[in-house]
């Protein structure tokens, strides 16, 4: 049986977000710094680093400004549920995140979700309440082992077109 939490972060977006890139859930990690992709071993900082031709960032601060520089937004599909650990698979009895706190206050374009967890979930309860439909990337997490780095770069490029 997973442990009941809540998230424990609010949403990175500033006023020229264009992009919002949803998660499934903080990590362990994740939710001990308090920040988006904390685990070393995701590849996220990495993928955003190289697609905004940037150097990857290593602070919080440093990771900030990289979202919002690149007119992205950051949050979860989840905004609270059961989990064991970090494990998306033992995700259970779901609330969603409400988007319109990033949606009302930003001119978002494109919803893209990191990964099928995250796809799958927003699929079911926030398009409904949107109407906007989201598009599936790669995961970046360490245990989507299938896509090396370089093909989650190529993968990941299409979020740029909706950037300028």
């Amino acid at each position: 049986m997973g442990e009941f939490l809540t998230h424990p972060f609010g949403p990175l977006c500033g006023p020229e977000s264009k992009v919002l890139i949803l998660g499934s859930f903080p990590s362990v990690k994740s939710r001990e710094i308090q920040f988006f992709y904390g685990h070393p071993q995701n590849r996220f900082w990495k993928v955003v680093a190289a697609l905004l031709q940037k150097p990857v960032p290593v602070s919080v601060d440093e990771k900030r400004s990289l979202i919002i520089d690149g007119k992205l937004a950051l949050w979860d599909t989840i905004g609270s549920c059961e989990i064991i650990g970090s494990s998306d698979s033992s995700i259970r009895n779901v609330t969603p995140n409400d988007l319109s706190v990033i949606l009302d206050s930003c001119d978002i374009r494109k919803i893209f979700c990191n990964g099928k967890t995250s796809y799958s979930l927003y699929g079911k309860y926030i398009e409904p309440v949107t109407g906007i439909r989201a598009e599936c990337l790669p995961s970046t997490s360490p245990a989507n082992a299938a896509w090396s780095l370089q093909a989650l770069i190529e993968e990941w490029k299409k979020i740029l077109q909706f950037t300028e």
